[in-house]
Parts: structure tokens; C-alpha cells; sequence
């Protein structure tokens, strides 16, 4: 092999290994990120009250400090301008257990009465979901799931 090419060779080689150095050292500072979000709504029937749940894993590589849950009709006032980290501060957190090196398996359960849903819009809700990590980085999805109310 020519002296050219070992030369180029080495300098990819250390090309390369810079940018993997500097992706793994990106890799560590992702801001929190909800995945497999779900909602679950079952009305009250008869004497039995009703429920909303809401499902999420939350992943961040300084571990997660909070996840806020709200549910919001879709033909509310928040359709026009939907929630902001602001109007979540001082909406309910979710229930967290570890699920992993990084990860936290969220639970949100808000039990519905016969007069809330009765007095509840029909049609499509959403769920925003505001997640806090410990390093103080956040992430807000404003639709992390949805349900029908009718």
C-alpha cells in the first residue's frame, strides 16, 4: 500500500472517529422524548363511575424528573391555540416507574363521574403530555394521544 494511501487512510480513520465521539457525546444531552403514548376513555355507566387513562414511556439521558398530563376537547378554545409548557405547570403529573436505564413508564388515571361526562363536550379529546427532565431540558406534545368522548 502506498505511502498516499495509508495516509488517507488514517485521516478517515480519524475523521470518523471524531464524529462518532462527537454523536455519542450529543447522544447524552436528548431532551426528554414520549414514545407508545396511548388513551384509554370508558364512560360511566349506571352506578360506575368512568375513567381516562393515559399511557406513555418517557426517555431522557439525565433521567426524568416529572411528566404533566392534560386532557383537552379538540373543539375547546386550546384547539385554536393549543396548550403551552406555561399552561401546564400546574396541571396533574403521571405516576412513573423505572423501566429502564433512561426510562420511565408513565400512568395518568383520573376517574370520570356520571355528572363530568355528562357535562363534558363530545367528540374528540386530546392528550398533551409535558416531560421534564432532571437536567431541567423539556418537551411538550400537545396531541401524545387522543380518545372520543360521545
Amino acid at each position: 500500500m502506498s505511502r498516499r494511501i495509508a495516509l488517507s487512510v488514517a485521516a478517515g480513520v480519524v475523521v470518523l472517529g471524531g464524529a462518532g465521539a462527537f454523536a455519542l457525546a450529543h447522544a447524552g444531552e436528548q431532551p426528554p422524548a414520549p414514545a407508545g403514548s396511548t388513551a384509554r376513555y370508558t364512560a360511566p355507566h349506571g352506578d360506575r363511575d368512568g375513567s381516562l387513562t393515559f399511557v406513555t414511556d418517557v426517555t431522557a439521558s439525565s433521567g426524568v424528573k416529572d411528566v404533566k398530563v392534560l386532557a383537552w376537547p379538540g373543539n375547546s378554545a386550546l384547539a385554536k391555540k393549543e396548550p403551552t409548557a406555561k399552561d401546564m405547570a400546574f396541571v396533574e403529573s403521571a405516576a412513573c416507574k423505572p423501566a429502564g436505564e433512561d426510562t420511565v413508564h408513565c400512568t395518568y388515571t383520573a376517574k370520570v363521574t356520571g355528572p363530568e361526562a355528562e357535562s363534558s363536550p363530545r367528540g374528540v379529546w386530546r392528550v398533551a403530555v409535558l416531560a421534564t427532565a432532571q437536567d431541567g431540558t423539556t418537551i411538550l406534545d400537545t396531541k401524545a394521544a387522543g380518545f372520543t368522548v360521545e
